[in-house]
């Protein structure tokens, strides 16, 4: 009996993803393909259907953790859409959005994990978050506290991930190498990469992904928060 629910719970969240999936899939084709109008239709869809997946998938369970994970899916919505209007204005608008939307996913990491101890290679997001704004700092002139603030949060984040289990810390390692090469193309002039769109956007979606299958899995029914359950 026990082996058919948890066969069912997983029969069930592989369903829940599937818009997701095909949404993701159709974007980063239109990327690839360089057809903007069928990837500025897909964009503002994707994360709703991520979201749409998490309430599908754990219903009235998780208590405040699915929460914060839901809104941090509706902030990371809100920025795509921001993110995408142009000038100053809808960049720091942007990058608020994706603050907010980090700092949730921390206290939510925290929330279910709580009794997991962060690894020694944590501090490795200190020095990628050192890196990051000694890179960046001379192109970002009055942006460089935001930019500073926002990599800060990414890379704790990140680091807190890492006590969590492999899906969620690898989920939160790809939406930080995602919003690296983005911070890379935006203020850096001499960055080139083939296809960089394409890239940042599947790290970005994979990472997003990843991350709500790590915590949807620690959620369900009967999986308790310990450092050994954690792990897988």
């Amino acid at each position: 009996m026990t082996d058919n629910r948890v066969q069912g719970s997983a029969q069930g969240r592989s369903r829940a993803v599937v818009p997701f999936l095909m949404l993701s899939v159709i974007h980063l084709v239109a990327l690839g393909a360089a057809l903007p109008e069928l990837s500025g239709w897909t964009k503002p869809l994707l994360m709703p259907a991520l979201l749409a997946a998490v309430l599908v998938t754990t219903g009235r369970r998780g208590g405040g953790g699915i929460v914060l994970i839901v809104v941090a899916l509706a902030f990371s919505w809100l920025g795509d859409v921001l993110l995408a209007s142009p000038g100053d204005i809808g960049f720091l608008s942007g990058l608020a959005a994706f603050f907010m939307a980090h700092l949730l996913y921390l206290i939510a990491f925290a929330a279910f994990f709580k009794r997991r101890r962060l690894p020694l290679a944590a501090w490795l997001y200190l020095l990628w978050w050192l890196a990051f704004v000694l890179l960046l700092s001379p192109s970002l002139g009055s942006l460089l506290v935001p930019v500073a603030a926002y990599g800060l949060v990414l890379g704790a984040s990140g680091a807190v991930a890492l006590a969590t289990n492999r899906l969620t810390a690898i989920g939160a390692l790809l939406f930080v190498c995602s919003d690296s090469l983005l911070a890379c193309r935006i203020f850096l002039p001499d960055f080139e990469l083939v296809q960089q769109d394409l890239i940042i956007m599947a790290l970005y979606l994979a990472g997003q992904g990843l991350i709500v299958w790590g915590v949807m899995t620690a959620a369900r029914p009967g999986n308790e928060k310990s450092p050994e359950q954690s792990r897988d």
